[in-house]
């Protein structure tokens, strides 16, 4: 029985031929849900309606969500965390406004403020900051549970697969036997023919018209 799998999206049980794979998730799609790359246009890197999705409208991102991620990470072993001005850049990818660097106010635990809601978001506030030295000291206020995806709905039905009709083995018809039957024939007939008694040069088709078989020129 030829191999089959189920298409991620629509859910159609198809043969493993007919079912491509996502460039970007690597999951098995039929072609109907299948889109060229909206980024390249390239009709030979195909995406997922899902992954097409994503890529046209992607999902927003915080500025400070590396240092939020960054805190998130941390939490799970240590409740302080020293971090100087210059570490906090490389993980936002981008520079701090210039009051961060001024003022003290900036790093106030206000939820009113984007930079301010990323750490509190993940359990943690701002404990000490020096604007001399050019660092800050975070504080884990409280846990933040984990969010975990959510798992696809399992398959309950059972997998059915589609009747595939055995192969009959061809017989030929009788016609077809005879006809190949007198053909082996003929060629058999062809090569008694041919062949000669060793000596004799067998008559070439000029000297047969010119000469009945049983009589010998004079």
């Amino acid at each position: 029985m030829p191999y089959k799998d189920e298409c991620g999206i629509c859910g159609r049980v198809l043969s493993g031929y007919r079912l491509k794979k996502c460039e970007r998730c690597k999951k098995l799609f039929c072609r109907d849900c299948m889109v060229a790359d909206v980024a390249t246009g390239d009709p030979t890197h195909l995406l997922c309606l899902n992954c097409a999705s994503h890529v046209v409208s992607p999902r927003p991102v915080s500025k400070y969500g590396g240092l939020a991620n960054h805190l998130k990470f941390r939490g799970a072993f240590t409740k302080l965390v020293k971090l100087s001005f210059a570490r906090i850049d490389g993980l936002i990818g981008s520079n701090l406004s210039m009051d961060a660097y001024r003022e003290e106010a900036w790093w106030s635990n206000s939820s009113s403020s984007a930079h301010a809601k990323a750490w509190l978001d993940v359990g943690w506030e701002v404990q000490e900051v020096n604007l001399k030295e050019g660092y800050t000291v975070f504080k884990k206020v409280r846990d933040v549970p984990f969010k975990r995806k959510k798992r696809k709905s399992e398959i309950k039905k059972p997998f059915t697969p589609v009747h595939v009709r055995s192969a009959k083995p061809k017989v030929p018809s009788k016609t077809k036997v005879s006809k190949l039957y007198a053909r082996i024939k003929n060629l058999e007939r062809q090569r008694t023919a041919r062949s000669y008694i060793r000596g004799f040069k067998p008559k070439s088709q000029h000297e047969k018209k010119l000469f009945k078989s049983n009589e010998k020129p004079q």
